[in-house]
């Protein structure tokens, strides 16, 4: 049987594929955008898995550390070591900022951790160069998303860094790549006042009177030494025997430590469900915005095409064609143009958009698989407007041309 699709597309390829590909280059955006909510998503992910942690304790009644600032004392991993179940408390720090290196910024979450190997929480898991740090002051590891390269010198705040490190896939929720630094660096960086605040502090409560008394020698002294001290963290990362339930450690902690803490599904809830909500909701709305701009362009070009061959679908049903038959015909057509377009869009997706993209952009099969569906779903309720016309088409119209 004489494919009528097949000879119509044939006789008019180059319009078809020129077509085709326009509309690949928009479900090419539509499956990157799909990507990149998949790559926030795994991002979170990947913090998670990063961390070594089985609990997040933060300060009480906040969401820290990574959707709300969280400060407590960095002497309450001590207490927590001696917690019923728990194998490793370390103090960990966050501060998304921009680090300088020479006449370059890059933005990156700076992160103070516990000087330790693989497996240490907080601490990176897997190098790709360099070593780990081992000094409690100036040396750092990066991930190799930040351009850095070993034994180049960053600056942080007012001292410099010697990158002795680097590492893979260690990013923010939010994709920028992270620096890690000895806990002691970290907490100047974010806690320590610049030297003129410290100044104009000392100035202030040396003329206190409060802090003046005659019968209290060294208060002053005390009051200003407190204040250039850096006493906080913004939580502890804590690792649960194996034998342990980390819900169950997690709420003895709640009970008597008088903390907020958190387990990794609940973590993971945060940084999903709020962080990056409000992102997944607008790229939701992308996706929608561009499946209705794919269904007018497929719907308008196969219009088109059959009110370029009225005549021809009149000769048809002069002899005697089935209706289902022209069905078909303007079917095809539209799914083989829904197909073209689908195969030149995960083409440039995979090839073109995802590798130069700013953000992770991870594309799932799956994800290829619902995207063809909805495709040939598209082009066929597209082709509908089309098969109406053709329908009402009377055969005289062959003679009367």
């Amino acid at each position: 049987m004489i494919s009528l699709a097949g000879r119509d597309i044939l006789h008019s390829w180059g319009k078809f594929v020129f077509t085709g590909m326009g509309l690949g280059l928009l479900i090419g955006v539509t499956l990157s955008m799909a990507g990149i909510y998949r790559g926030m998503v795994d991002d979170a992910k990947v913090l998670l898995d990063n961390s070594s942690a089985d609990l997040w304790v933060v300060q009480k009644d906040t969401l820290g550390p990574y959707a709300e600032p969280s400060s407590i004392y960095d002497d309450t991993w001590r207490s927590l070591r001696g917690m019923p179940g728990v194998v490793r408390a370390v103090n960990i720090t966050y501060l998304t900022m921009q680090i300088r290196q020479g006449e370059r910024d890059v933005r990156a979450m700076v992160t103070g951790i516990t000087a330790g190997g693989p497996g240490t929480p907080g601490c990176p898991p897997h190098l790709v160069a360099g070593r780990h740090i081992t000094r409690s002051h100036y040396e750092a590891v990066a991930d190799i998303t930040s351009g850095f390269k070993l034994n180049d010198r960053i600056k942080i705040r007012r001292n410099h860094y010697t990158v002795v490190g680097l590492t893979r896939r260690m990013v923010s929720s939010s994709g920028d790549p992270m620096v890690f630094i000895p806990i002691k660096d970290a907490q100047e960086a974010q806690f320590l006042k610049d030297n003129d605040a410290i100044v104009q502090q000392r100035r202030r409560t040396s003329s206190n009177p409060s802090f003046n008394r005659p019968g209290v020698p060294g208060l002053l002294d005390a009051v200003i030494a407190s204040q250039s001290t850096n006493s906080y963290v913004n939580g502890v990362l804590v690792q649960v025997e194996e034998n342990h339930s980390p819900g169950e450690v997690a709420e003895s902690i709640r009970r008597w430590k008088r903390l907020t803490v958190y387990t990794r599904s609940q973590m993971e809830e945060i940084l999903v469900g709020k962080l990056i909500a409000t992102s997944a909701r607008q790229i939701f709305m992308f996706l929608v915005i561009l499946s209705v701009v794919s269904s007018a362009i497929v719907a308008f070009i196969i219009y088109t095409l059959t009110l370029g061959k009225i005549r021809e679908i009149a000769v048809l049903k002069l002899i005697g064609t089935k209706n289902r038959t022209i069905v078909g015909l303007i079917m095809q057509q539209s799914i083989a143009l829904g197909l073209i377009g689908f195969v030149v869009g995960k083409i440039s997706a995979t090839l073109l958009m995802a590798p130069f993209f700013p953000k992770y952009v991870l594309l799932e099969p799956l994800d290829s698989v619902f995207g063809l569906a909805a495709v040939v779903v598209i082009c066929m309720l597209s082709s509908i407007i089309s098969i109406r016309a053709a329908l009402k088409v009377d055969p005289a119209e062959a003679i009367g041309g």
